[in-house]
């Protein structure tokens, strides 16, 4: 029996895409799978994130009581450091556009002018991370550990945080008295500037004007204040350590999930940052040299226009989810 087959006109057009399908290079496709990639390796992060904030909701830090500071100036300023380095890298993000846009143009001198700018609003940005950490893991006020991990904080009786150096009374006989040019210092035991859990109930006792506030919240949403006599009962039968700042263990804002998720998600995002300073400023030479002139084509500023655009977008949710959210 003759078998009859139908032609459609369509053999040979299936792929048609060459080496270069969707007209992208493989340079360019190649940033788009690791583009790809590490979107999800962050989702996944920022997901474990999400769950264990849910888990311990009623002790998970308020951002605007943790990141208050701004440099050089003394004072209260929640969120206002880290609305100035969101908005930097953003603007850095244009400056990648224009420089992406003026090489489509071959403008040489704008691409070198505009990816000038997106290097130092990188480096703004590293750098202010950078101050971040260092004042996260320095802390300002200190608080309790108890035997059950809790936090305890001190306030006055305005809701006001109170630093435990400023209550705690020091005991002579453990501490050495120095003098510099900085001015009095104290070292315990020949270990950093600290305090007892007895010095600072001590210093509670002297202080009937300050309270001890837990990490747990109120149904609504502010954490715990107690009384006067439950402040001492609690620093005399469940204080444990004195913590001041923050690191892998412990930290003097909350739970210690709260440091540790910060510490690797901001700096896996800050690696990703620095990686991206570096690239652009070899590519900014390499326009310098006139090297994508000789090529006929900036793409190069384009791919790695690309990761940059990729680094601020993930920087967007990283700051909904610690410090809007």
């Amino acid at each position: 029996m003759d078998t009859t087959v139908a032609n459609t006109g369509t053999e040979g057009k299936t792929w048609g895409g060459g080496n270069q399908p969707l007209k992208a290079s493989y340079g360019k496709m190649m940033m788009w799978f690791f583009i790809v990639s590490d979107a999800l390796t962050f989702s996944g992060f920022l997901a474990a994130y999400g769950f264990s904030r849910f888990k311990f909701i009623g002790s998970w830090p308020i951002a605007d009581e943790v990141f208050t500071h701004v440099p050089f100036f003394h004072g209260n300023y929640p969120m206002i450091y880290v609305a100035f380095m969101t908005f930097i890298l953003i603007m850095s993000s244009v400056t990648m556009v224009l420089a992406v846009d003026a090489g489509h143009h071959m403008n040489k001198a704008k691409v070198t002018f505009y990816m000038f700018l997106t290097i130092i609003g990188g480096l703004i940005f590293v750098g202010s991370q950078a101050w971040e950490w260092g004042t996260f893991i320095k802390g300002d006020y200190g608080a309790v550990q108890t035997n059950g991990g809790n936090i305890l904080q001190f306030v006055d009786t305005e809701g006001h945080r109170v630093a435990i150096s400023d209550i705690a009374i020091a005991n002579p006989d453990s501490r050495v008295q120095h003098q510099d040019k900085n001015g009095l210092w104290f070292v315990n035991e020949g270990t950093l500037p600290s305090y007892t859990v007895d010095e600072v109930y001590k210093g509670l006792e002297a202080n009937p004007n300050v309270l001890v506030r837990t990490q747990m919240l109120t149904e609504e949403g502010e954490k715990t204040v107690l009384s006067r006599e439950e402040s001492l009962k609690q620093l005399k039968e469940n204080g444990k350590i004195v913590v001041e700042g923050a690191n892998l263990h412990v930290n003097e804002y909350g739970t210690s999930l709260f440091a540790d998720f910060f510490f690797f998600i901001t700096g896996f995002h800050g690696f990703h940052v620095f990686s991206g300073v570096v690239i652009n400023i070899i590519i900014f030479f390499n326009v310098i040299l006139g090297t994508y002139e000789r090529r006929g084509s900036y793409e190069m500023v384009e791919k790695v226009g690309l990761y940059w655009h990729f680094v601020d977008l993930v920087w967007v949710f990283v700051f909904t989810f610690f410090y809007l959210v």
